[in-house]
């Protein structure tokens, strides 16, 4: 199974799928890193011998004409599944429409409970006991697709946003790779 990441950041969790990858514990072939702007990930991905393209917003006239480079660019590799790794954008109708029923995404949060950008700050600023990660289907509505996998993680009393946002990034890294490889060995059907 061919994988491509896209990715916005440090990349923690392309390098967990790159490692799982060397280790022989990934079921499946990463093939390149797509971003949307200059981050660290690009770096990890060229360090593991990986495709790398950035497809930057600024480039493009509207949303809707980057949305479609994206699209263009995610063909380029043939892949049998799109994984948002910690990757920042909306992914808007062109792409959907083309990647839509094999892209997942990776959130810091048990959703539906505290979807957006923040999650792990709104968990903190709720009070919750508890909290998580979640692997769902990409759809058009933010982080609202079909729950493929959930993870909890305690908050601790002592937590601030950076300490409790390390320990679901840990959870989130070993629930990816549990989750690529169940729908390369076709336990989990993407529909």
């Amino acid at each position: 199974m061919r994988v491509v990441v896209l990715a916005s950041g440090a990349g923690s969790l392309t390098q967990a799928l790159i490692d799982a990858e060397r280790s022989g514990n990934l079921h499946a072939h990463l093939v390149a890193v797509c971003t949307d702007r200059p981050a660290p990930v690009i770096s990890l991905a060229k360090a593991a011998k990986l495709a790398t393209v950035q497809i930057a917003p600024a480039q493009y006239d509207s949303r809707s004409d980057w949305d479609v480079a994206m699209g263009q660019a995610v063909a380029l590799f043939n892949p049998d599944l799109v994984v948002s790794a910690g990757f920042m954008r909306i992914l808007g109708p062109a792409f959907l429409q083309r990647w839509g029923r094999i892209t997942i995404n990776t959130h810091p949060a048990l959703l539906p409970a505290f979807p957006g950008a923040h999650a792990v700050r709104d968990a903190l600023a709720a009070g919750v006991a508890v909290t998580g990660c979640t692997v769902h289907r990409v759809t058009a509505d933010m982080d609202a697709g079909p729950i493929l996998s959930q993870r909890r993680v305690a908050v601790d009393p002592q937590d601030d946003e950076a300490s409790l946002h390390e320990r679901i990034k840990e959870a989130e890294r070993t629930q990816l790779i549990g989750v690529v490889n169940q729908i390369a060995d076709g336990a989990i059907v993407l529909t």
